[in-house]
């Protein structure tokens, strides 16, 4: 039983490991993101989302932008719960 509770420790310690590494590499698509929708937005002066002329590319880069902060979320929600569950497993292992 103590070898199948370090086994189920290390894969979520793996896990949380890959979740951390995709959290990074999503925020700085984020932080990209935000800096190229500001870019078009002063290449068409448009920075109203409601205005007409508003770019077809802002909006774009807005929704995906939009759906990597939900995602990041999701999978911070996620590490969360590992880290939840490893405490869990350490304090019955106790």
């Amino acid at each position: 039983m103590k070898i199948q509770r370090h086994f189920e420790t290390e894969t979520a310690q793996r896990e949380a490991a890959q979740i951390r590494r995709m959290i990074v590499d999503l925020d700085r698509t984020l932080r990209i993101l935000v800096c190229d929708i500001a870019t078009e937005e002063e290449r068409a002066q448009v920075s109203d989302p409601s205005d007409i002329c508003y770019p077809v590319l802002a909006r774009v880069m807005a929704a995906r932008r939009d759906n990597l902060k939900i995602t990041i979320a999701a999978l911070q929600e996620r590490l969360l719960l590992i880290g939840a569950r490893a405490s869990e497993a350490i304090t019955i292992a106790a």
